[in-house]
């Protein structure tokens, strides 16, 4: 953290204790939970008899900036436990706190009348906050400690920033993703729902939102395919014992569904089962049906494999955080020798998949040993330097994220910028030498003996789901032509020229394109409308004027005035749009 980063991080968990200062002002009788700073602001949990409602955050707000004009110092104490407790009396939730810190001394921050149990640091004043630098933003509701067991207590967001000016760009980049929300997309574009008959976390696809899932799909599996991946195919359930020897069922258990109890009613047999969270197991069972030579390495597979995880239900967000979704998925193996030249591979092919789908902007992470994993530190070290000898081969800046690797092994993740500048995790590219050593793989050497393969994992998209969401935020809905699940529309402006209207639409679709006619009996200005609300790149109206000249009235997507073109120009230029996928 640097000397700027460190200054904001301070004056947010400042103003969380303002915060909780304005509170106790107001209410009184307010019990006090945890108040940290965090990515972007602050937030303070409170116990309250009443409800609060966002009507009330302007009158907290108000009353956190006369605080900061009253020039209220922040003062530390240290104090014995007992003294603590003492001035603590009235509030349970920080003694509870207190009763779980270590040793005998801790540290109480004082701001005139308001005594807050803290470890630190803090502004020496509330003047060294600019008044207009932050904004309480939202309301929820929060476990005491996290736990559904405790009390649930009513959070209260804010916003800081180093500036008047920092806020007001934060506060348009949100206003920017509220348009951009994917949720309310998928509705307008009508492309999936999530129905509570099924459950949290589970999409349903309407035929919109399957079709451009599917031609992202199919997009990537023929570069995979045309990159030295074969492709497989594996089973969405396993038995138990599969996920214990992956070491799945002791280091990912809290993330998988609990396992299928299925009985065989004849032979009076009960096997469980466990719903995949990863494709791994599957793909290093189809390594290890037969016999490798060094000479089949590297070997490449893929799948578009769904899985399955139990997210929480707080956790839970459209398509960026689901409990069933589809990975393009794949496994490499490879010799030592094969290793750097694989994971460059890999790389370069990440960026190029990326940048054509419009993502030009990104940020590179190298993800080291976590606290909880499996293997010897030694192959960590050996995998964690592999993944860092190709990013300098490459000349690739990297930043390090400490302990963020996966149990199995470090990674490489790439999180792409979109175009209002919000960071996205997608392509993961991790190096393991514990698997195949939990799995006993093997191939044959050049000297006829055998040898343990180096498997890489990579995701290049990796959720499709999410990515998706990513997709269309970018966006903002208005999907690249190649992409788009309705190219063209066809509108004939009444019944009489319904028939020269499905011709020409029938002529569209034979070429491959995906057009579809609207005929309805409404006026044509009414069916525009609906097809710019629906984003569609063209509109073709079909009247007298179109049938004897056979030229085509388009209206294209973001462009007010109408133009006149040929049947044979318009392919023409839709066929360029989808071969340069721009």
């Amino acid at each position: 953290m640097n000397k700027k980063e460190n200054k904001i991080e301070i004056s947010r968990h400042s103003l969380a204790h303002i915060l909780a200062m304005a509170v106790m002002s107001l209410y009184p009788e307010a019990k006090l939970g945890m108040g940290p700073a965090i990515e972007n602001g602050f937030y303070y949990d409170f116990d309250l008899d009443q409800k609060l409602t966002p009507d009330d955050l302007p009158k907290i707000e108000k009353r956190m900036r006369e605080i900061i004009k009253e020039k209220t110092a922040f003062q530390k104490k240290t104090v014995s436990k007992k003294e603590a407790a003492s001035i603590l009396q009235n509030q349970p939730y920080k003694l509870e706190i207190l009763q779980d810190l270590p040793g005998d001394k801790v540290s109480l921050y004082r701001s005139g009348d308001f005594t807050d149990l803290c470890r630190g640091p803090h502004i020496s004043s509330t003047e060294e906050i600019d008044p207009s630098s932050f904004k309480l933003s939202r309301l929820a509701g929060a476990y005491w400690k996290g736990d559904e067991k405790n009390p649930m207590l009513q959070r209260v967001y804010g916003l800081a920033f180093s500036t008047t000016k920092e806020l007001k760009s934060y506060l348009h980049q949100l206003e920017e993703a509220q348009k951009r929300d994917h949720r309310q997309l998928g509705s307008q574009l009508d492309l999936f729902h999530i129905d509570p008959k099924i459950g949290p976390g589970l999409i349903l696809w309407h035929p919109a939102g399957a079709i451009l899932k599917r031609i992202v799909e199919n997009y990537v599996l023929d570069e995979y395919l045309k990159n030295g991946y074969q492709l497989v195919g594996t089973p969405h359930i396993a038995k138990i014992n599969l996920w214990e020897t992956s070491g799945h069922t002791n280091f990912y258990q809290e993330s998988m569904f609990p396992p299928l109890h299925l009985a065989e009613k004849k032979q009076k047999e009960k096997e469980d089962y466990q719903l995949k969270p990863m494709n791994c197991p599957f793909h290093i069972l189809i390594y290890q049906s037969q016999t490798r030579s060094y000479r089949d390495l590297p070997l490449r597979y893929t799948e578009l494999g769904t899985v399955y995880r139990y997210e929480k239900s707080g956790t839970l967000h459209g398509l960026t955080r689901v409990r069933g979704f589809t990975q393009d998925d794949a496994h490499i193996w490879c010799r030592a020798d094969q290793l750097e030249a694989e994971l460059k591979q890999v790389l370069r092919f990440a960026i190029k998949i990326l940048q054509t789908f419009g993502f030009r902007k990104y940020d590179i992470y190298l993800s080291n040993r976590p606290a909880k994993y499996i293997g010897s530190e030694e192959s960590w070290e050996l995998a964690t330097g592999a993944l860092k000898k190709a990013l300098e081969a490459m000349k690739i800046n990297y930043l390090l994220d400490q302990e963020g690797g996966v149990f199995y092994g470090p990674k490489i993740d790439i999180k792409i910028k979109d175009s209002i500048g919000r960071p996205w995790q997608c392509s993961t590219i991790q190096v393991d030498f514990n698997l195949p050593e939990k799995f006993d793989l093997s191939f044959i050497n050049a000297r006829g003996e055998k040898e343990r393969p180096i498997m890489i994992h990579r995701a290049l998209l990796g959720s499709i789901e999410r990515f998706l969401s990513i997709l269309l935020e970018n966006c903002a809905g208005d999907l690249p032509f190649w992409l788009a699940p309705t190219q063209l529309v066809i509108l004939p402006v009444s019944k009489k020229y319904k028939k020269e209207a499905g011709k020409i639409s029938s002529q569209f679709t034979a070429q491959g394109f995906r057009c579809q006619l609207n005929d309805k009996e409404e006026t044509v200005s009414k069916r525009i409308r609906e097809g710019e609300l629906k984003k569609i790149p063209y509109l073709v109206v079909i009247g007298e004027k179109e049938v004897k000249s056979q030229i085509l009235t388009i209206r294209q997507r973001g462009k007010k005035k109408l133009a006149k073109v040929s049947f044979d120009e318009l392919q023409k230029t839709m066929k360029a749009l989808i071969q340069k996928k721009k």
